[in-house]
């Protein structure tokens, strides 16, 4: 399937005096990095100093909005109305493209993040909402959500660039979703079973689900959690196994750019 894919990690997910994950290292791997913008994690001096590290090492900026929840990571469920979630994202897409506009640091991309992720692979209205935000910030953004989802639809109907994106970290369902983080198995954290999950999923466009099954996921961009203990490890396993097989690893635009001229 993919002769090309993009490596993203979520990142700057400290605050004040409290950090998570080693962000500096797996600059050094992925090729796009989602900045938390201080709702679920992040705070301006983690802004600023991701985006100038990212410049640094050339590796893309994203925003990466989520819930307005510091105490649960932005992984609780919260009830929002439409206009809160335009808001809410447009606020933190702006908080963040001020770091990159200073830095002289284009903004290539949105992700959401965790409960406001998955929430908005499936509501159609607050997707609608999501994207109508961003495409009012910058129609040139590239929006970062599961393949055949809520969002995919609503971005493109707003005219934004879509990527879709797998994860080769969490395990998934039947029907393409991602499976709650409460269920047995639903992070992998073992290098080798991440690894060959991503190259399948670049190579072949499938994945296994938690219930034995298989499905098919089409990808752009595989995603390396940040906050995952052992996410370096991962990271530099996956990179390896993708070098190995073949796949070129490239910024999310380009691989856009790949799918585009190839008709895919």
């Amino acid at each position: 399937m993919a002769g090309a894919i993009d490596l993203n990690s979520d990142m700057g997910e400290g605050f004040g005096a409290y950090r998570l994950g080693d962000d500096a290292a797996l600059l050094d791997v992925v090729t796009s990095a989602n900045v938390a913008c201080g709702f679920h994690a992040g705070d301006p001096r983690v802004m600023g100093g991701l985006v100038a590290l990212a410049r640094e090492k050339g590796v893309a900026v994203g925003a990466h909005p989520g819930f307005a929840d510091l105490v649960g990571f932005g992984r609780r469920e919260i009830a929002v109305t439409a206009e809160e979630v335009a808001t809410d994202v447009l606020y933190q897409i702006g908080a963040l493209a001020a770091f990159c506009r200073a830095a002289g640091v284009p903004l290539r991309h949105v992700k959401l993040h965790g409960a406001l992720y998955n929430r908005l692979m499936l509501d159609e209205p607050l997707a609608a909402a999501a994207a109508g935000a961003i495409a009012s910030f910058d129609g040139g953004l590239i929006v970062v959500g599961l393949p055949g989802s809520a969002l995919e639809r609503a971005a493109l109907a707003a005219g934004l660039p879509c990527a879709r994106e797998a994860f080769p970290d969490r395990a998934y369902t039947p029907d393409g979703t991602l499976a709650s983080r409460r269920l047995p198995g639903a992070l992998i954290t073992d290098p080798a079973e991440v690894a060959r999950r991503a190259v399948r999923m670049a190579r072949e466009g499938r994945v296994g689900t938690i219930d034995g099954g298989e499905i098919a996921l089409a990808a752009d961009t595989l995603c390396i959690h940040g906050d995952t203990p052992n996410a370096v490890e991962l990271a530099r396993a996956v990179r390896a196994a993708l070098d190995v097989d073949g796949i070129a690893i490239l910024p999310l635009a380009e691989v856009l750019e790949r799918r585009r001229a190839g008709g895919a």
